[in-house]
């Protein structure tokens, strides 16, 4: 266990201590925030504010990660680079993304179309390669059976498990993205998600049919080094939020909420809890309801409006909430829709 505490500690401390490095490069290059003209007017002072910050979340979450196994001689797994090299992929897609906004000077970077199509190829091949590499069991990174709490009695074949995974990359990335829109908020939810994840992959590996078998246990090939990984990205985001929090001196941009969305649909894949991500990412989840809602509602209604504006935060914000309280309330939101996901995944072990 100890590779945790280090892959956390070294990540926390490469982000703590890097971002405002990073922030002065930035600064140096002109590399700023551009703000939406019909978003909330309250954000135009936050133009010009560094972005592009997921740059040293990977940075710290990937040197954590490789020092924890370095000093603890700890052989890397398989799922543990298969979603390191989603998390980078998805990140590059993010970067573009951001770099064409401050080279162009305007809110608009890869088209809508071209962000799907870059987050589905990543999906794509990162679904394609988890569900090879058998171990000596015979249990690859990724199942062919559809999870939620653990892997279910429904095999969904290779093909589709591919377009499952697809689906909730590219579902969860967005879902990051969406919060990313107030000083804090999709960074200290993302921190309660992934220390989610650290103690149900611990649990797994404790319950683990190799180390404790029985009928109540665990087939999950590689729990304790995902949780390691998550470690890492939890110690890297928390790092992150000591500069990010309002107000923000740094954002994440599209570098950051791609990468750490892909990493928790990719790490849920891997520790077959695919379908509790859904109440352990329940912000993620009600804040891109929200905007689905919105479209549909404005398209069927003839230019009606079910908020004032979307995401969710957004609206709240022309509610007159202040930003600070907003993402306060928020954090309560995501600290317990992460209970709920816990007890749920507990309660089954009891039960069964």
């Amino acid at each position: 266990m100890r590779e945790i505490l280090i892959s956390g500690a070294i990540s926390l401390f490469l982000s703590l201590f890097g971002t405002p490095i990073l922030i002065r490069v930035l600064n140096a290059r002109g590399y700023g925030q551009i703000i939406r003209d019909d978003g909330p007017s309250s954000h135009h002072t936050k133009r010009g504010t560094p972005t592009m910050g997921g740059l040293i979340i990977i940075f710290g979450t990937l040197v954590g990660f490789l020092l924890s196994h370095a000093a603890t001689k700890v052989s890397i797994s398989v799922s543990a680079v298969l979603v390191l090299g989603l998390i980078l992929s998805l990140g590059f897609v993010g970067f573009l993304d951001d770099w064409l906004k401050v080279s162009r000077k305007q809110s608009l970077g890869l088209t809508g179309m071209q962000k799907v199509l870059g987050q589905t190829l990543c999906a794509a091949v990162f679904g394609a390669l988890a569900i090879r590499f058998a171990d000596k069991d015979g249990l690859t990174p990724v199942s062919l059976y559809l999870s939620t709490v653990r892997d279910t009695s429904i095999k969904l074949g290779a093909v589709v498990v591919v377009l499952w995974i697809v689906l909730m990359v590219t579902a969860t990335s967005n879902g990051v993205n969406l919060t990313d829109g107030l000083d804090g908020l999709a960074t200290g939810a993302s921190v309660m998600t992934f220390l989610a994840l650290i103690l149900i992959g611990v649990w797994e590996f404790g319950q683990g049919c190799a180390v404790t078998p029985g009928l109540n246990c665990y087939q999950v090939r590689d729990p304790l080094d995902i949780a390691v990984l998550a470690a890492a990205l939890a110690g890297s985001c928390t790092g992150f939020l000591w500069w990010n929090a309002s107000p923000a001196k740094i954002f994440m941009g599209d570098t950051g909420s791609l990468a750490l969305g892909g990493a928790l649909a990719g790490m849920a894949a891997m520790l077959r809890i695919q379908l509790l991500l859904v109440p352990l990412g329940g912000l993620f989840v009600i804040i891109t309801f929200s905007v689905i809602i919105q479209r549909l509602y404005f398209k069927l209604s003839g230019g009606k409006r079910v908020f004032k504006m979307a995401p969710l935060q957004h609206h709240f914000e022309l509610s007159g909430w202040g930003e600070v309280t907003i993402v306060l309330r928020f954090w309560i939101i995501a600290g317990l829709s992460v209970a709920l996901g816990l007890g749920l995944f507990y309660a089954q072990w009891v039960a069964r």
